[in-house]
């Protein structure tokens, strides 16, 4: 993410920068993100009602700093029935995209990998896959475990059952010996 939003702003393709950081930072569709005007956004109170048209529900979303900071800086009239980003649809995204993502020298990957990535994120950060499915707006958690989670392929994740660290944190002045300490383990 971090280089195609770079690509894109040396690019001066400020909406499509925010549109990733917004994407990514809540989970929202193309379609979604795209059809938002800026009435739907609240920046003082860092929130935004997303419209969403495959599940014709309303959700609210956080938007953390980072996304408020791209949304800020895209610039514009602010008219509350502009579209956010100026785009009219998917479509109109995937070109651009593509060309971005070629000029960044990064694997090929579309804009619907900003909701993967979200998805992915927060699972692996340790969320419940109920909350996934809820702040992503999924109508169902059973969609983001079959589509979105990923096994990882480190079997000493496992040390974790017993709070197993690898490596000890610290100095070695912590650690004492049997003999050090005149007692028997």
């Amino acid at each position: 993410m971090e280089a195609f939003v770079n690509q894109a702003l040396a690019d001066v393709l400020p909406h499509l920068a925010a549109l990733c950081v917004f994407m990514f930072g809540t989970g929202a569709r193309v379609g979604e993100a795209t059809g938002l005007v800026w009435c739907d956004m609240d920046l003082m109170n860092e929130t935004v009602t997303i419209n969403q048209g495959k599940t014709d529900s309303v959700r609210t979303s956080h938007m953390q700093s980072a996304v408020v900071v791209a949304l800020a800086n895209i610039g514009g009239n602010r008219d509350p029935e502009e579209k956010v980003f100026g785009y009219a649809g998917t479509g109109s995204v995937s070109k651009v995209w593509r060309n971005v993502v070629e000029r960044a020298g990064i694997k090929p990957l579309s804009a619907h990998s900003c909701r993967h990535g979200f998805a992915t994120m927060m699972l692996r950060e340790g969320y419940d896959v109920k909350t996934v499915a809820k702040l992503g707006g999924w109508k169902d958690s059973v969609t983001v475990l079959k589509y979105y989670a990923h096994a990882l392929d480190d079997p000493t994740v496992t040390d974790a059952l017993f709070g197993t660290k690898p490596t000890q944190e610290g100095n070695d002045s912590s650690i004492t010996t049997r003999k050090q300490t005149g007692k028997q383990a």
